[in-house]
């Protein structure tokens, strides 16, 4: 089996996903686009390619049980294995004005495409992908996860954290609890598993507000994928540390 490291990346078409892709792939990882619009998908693979980046296009909307097990499929076929997955998909579902989801008047539907991408996504992607990261010397999963779903922070009311965002945010809750039941699974394994926190990035998720790049927000995860064996697991990281739960 080839040596070189290989790396799927959701969401990868664009923003900061795109970005852990490309340095992924800058660190020499043969990287697995994975995006459910062809077309995008495609185009960040052709510019990936451009840069020298070994990468290939996986389909996949991490909403949907066929696509997730095609797509798992397609990496066997392609790499044979995979040493880390990034579960960078995400949404915020549907705003009010000033970026706000007001949980007294917040539509069901709207929170369960949230929880359905943010949370029973990354389940369907892991579990898919398992069998791939077990045949890995140094499997990694890294989950991109928001300060706004930290309760610490949240409950804080000398920390701003924004607005209320009553599906996003405790979507991110969700998925940092669910990362500390599968580092706990996996305790004593050479499988490190974490999340990560961009930080507040300018794409067109936030409406490109927000001071830091795309390539900043994504170097967070970058580390955590890269880890070195008896690196850190279940635990919540920003750039500049620990974030608490």
């Amino acid at each position: 089996m080839s040596e070189t490291r290989i790396a799927l990346v959701t969401g990868a078409n664009k923003g900061i996903g795109y970005e852990i892709a490309a340095g992924l792939g800058g660190r020499g990882y043969r990287v697995g686009v994975g995006a459910r619009d062809a077309d995008r998908r495609e185009t960040a693979v052709g510019k990936l390619r451009a840069a020298g980046v070994d990468a290939f296009g996986v389909p996949l909307d991490v909403t949907d049980d066929r696509s997730v097990t095609a797509a798992a499929e397609l990496v066997e076929r392609l790499a044979g294995r995979l040493d880390a997955l990034v579960n960078n998909a995400g949404i915020s579902g549907e705003m009010d004005p000033g970026w706000v989801q007001d949980p007294t008047a917040l539509d069901l539907e709207v929170l369960r495409a949230v929880v359905d991408t943010n949370v029973m996504g990354v389940v369907r992607v892991t579990n898919a992908m398992l069998p791939l990261l077990r045949r890995s010397a140094s499997p990694r999963i890294v989950n991109v996860s928001s300060s706004v779903g930290s309760l610490t922070r949240q409950a804080d009311p000398d920390v701003e954290i924004g607005p209320i965002m009553a599906a996003y945010a405790p979507s991110k809750s969700f998925l940092n609890a669910l990362t500390v039941q599968y580092a706990r699974r996996f305790a004593g394994t050479n499988m490190l598993i974490n999340a990560a926190c961009p930080g507040l990035v300018a794409t067109d998720f936030t409406g490109f507000q927000g001071p830091r790049t795309p390539e900043q927000g994504a170097a967070a995860a970058i580390r955590l994928a890269t880890l070195p064996d008896g690196g850190p697991t279940g635990s919540f990281f920003e750039d500049d540390g620990v974030v608490p739960w």
